[in-house]
């Protein structure tokens, strides 16, 4: 059998090397290079049988060759990596059809993985309309966490079909804003894009606008559309049935469905078509909550300043304390409550800066109204005690002040914790934010166990 040969790309000098004797000890000749015109010139001579290339080879972007690449060898996989990963690097390689795009960091193992498959694989997605990649605000989704990069790649692989695709997350993770990037970024861009609350619409209202009526048809039968379906698991019974009817024709619209809930359990419980959910599931993309991606709020709050601006608010900056706050704050909301945050802080402070004060300000404030406006804290934490009060008495515990004292450290230490995170471990602002005295809060850290945390 005759040696396959990869032709590496890529001007990270330890990168390459790595790359190379991973590809060499898999049984390949590498061709290795950082210089763009070396790639090229292979290409044209009909050298290598799959390419591996950064994103970026000295100022050259990678998207500019790829054109020429397919004229003289339309059947010559490659492989994208990059570390520019926003959701156009990889729609602009799927749009360029590449065989994959990997995200730095990845496991060298996954490269291997893939350099064996574009070799065996013999279909190629043909280059759709170019894409202008920016970071200036416009991208759909933001964020480079390892979370998001999952989320682009399915992207990427799903917008030039018309596959139908359930997005699934809780509330304010972006669900529709992934469903408008399928649409937007791929083949069925020239359609339109309806998005259905359908846990705010009439039932009639919505087999209206899906199914039309004797004088309208519906948009469901639009060849070129899609159609966003937000939380499908409140669709009626009925229009359920007529989905399924309507999924089983061709030259209907393409569907998007989301939901906050995992519609495997409302198929448990009846309340959901297992046909129709079978057919609703073709892929699945799971929207990560913040809280999972922390990394990337810095640049969703940048992205957001870029945005309050341009509506009209005022150029707002934001200093570094603030900004540790909001990393170790858990945005029960998601994208969502840390975009109105933003907004409303661009719309409202007074100074050019925001601060850590506002910032405090402002959760304290959400946090208040939460507690005020309805009973479940006080209950979860009832719950909670209750479970732990009766394994102590069944245990044969009778030391009330023992159990007193122990329930005592099991919420102060977290609760210190806490606020040790949100000041960046200044005792002092610690011990303001509790409400106790500097020495007070040193001899609890102390007794608690909290010293080297």
């Amino acid at each position: 059998m005759t040696q396959k040969t990869v032709l590496l790309a890529e001007d990270d000098a330890s990168i390459r090397l790595i790359v190379n004797q991973t590809l060499v000890s898999a049984g390949y000749a590498v061709r290795a290079t950082s210089s763009p015109d070396a790639l090229e010139r292979w290409v044209r001579n009909g050298e290598g049988d799959v390419v591996v290339t950064d994103v970026y080879l000295t100022e050259t972007a990678i998207f500019e060759l790829l054109p020429s690449f397919r004229l003289a060898r339309p059947d010559l996989p490659i492989i994208v990596m990059s570390g520019q990963n926003t959701i156009l690097t990889a729609a602009s390689a799927a749009q360029h059809g590449v065989f994959d795009y990997l995200p730095k960091p990845f496991d060298i193992d996954q490269l291997t993985d893939l350099v064996d498959r574009a070799l065996k694989d013999q279909s190629r997605s043909k280059p759709a309309l170019p894409l202008n990649d920016s970071e200036d605000g416009t991208l759909p989704l933001v964020g480079r966490s390892e979370p998001m990069q999952e989320v682009y790649r399915i992207i990427s692989r799903v917008m030039n079909t018309d596959l139908t695709v359930l997005i699934e997350g809780e509330s304010g993770t972006g669900k529709e804003l992934a469903a408008r990037a399928i649409h937007d970024l791929g083949a069925q861009r020239g359609g339109e894009f309806y998005s259905l609350d359908l846990a705010a619409m009439p039932t009639e209202q919505v087999s209206r606008e899906l199914f039309g009526t004797d004088d309208k048809p519906g948009i469901a039968y639009q060849s070129d559309a899609t159609i966003y379906l937000d939380e499908i698991g409140d669709l009626s019974a009925e229009a359920q049935t007529q989905l399924v009817k309507l999924m089983r024709e061709e030259g209907s619209a393409r569907i998007i469905a989301s939901t906050r809930q995992p519609l495997s359990s409302l198929v448990d419980s009846g309340a959901f078509r297992e046909d129709l959910y079978y057919r609703i599931n073709v892929v699945r993309i799971d929207m990560p909550e913040l809280r999972q991606r922390k990394s990337d709020i810095p640049e969703l709050v940048r992205t957001f300043l870029i945005r309050a601006e341009r509506r009209g608010l005022p150029n707002k900056e934001i200093e570094q304390s603030a900004m540790d706050l909001m990393m170790a704050y858990d945005w029960p909301g998601n994208v969502r409550e840390l975009e109105n945050l933003i907004f409303r802080l661009a719309a409202l402070s007074p100074d050019a800066t925001i601060t850590q004060r506002d910032i405090e300000r402002e959760l304290r404030a959400e946090s208040l109204k939460d507690l005020n406006g309805n009973t479940s804290f006080e209950s979860e934490i009832e719950t909670l005690l209750h479970r732990y009060v009766m394994a102590d008495l069944l245990k044969g515990a009778e030391d009330g002040e023992k159990i007193h004292q122990d329930i005592l450290e099991r919420v102060e230490r977290p609760l210190i914790r806490l606020a040790l995170s949100v000041t960046s471990g200044n005792k002092l602002r610690t011990a303001a934010l509790l409400g106790v005295n500097r020495n007070t809060l040193r001899a609890r850290i102390n007794a608690l166990g909290l010293t080297e945390e």
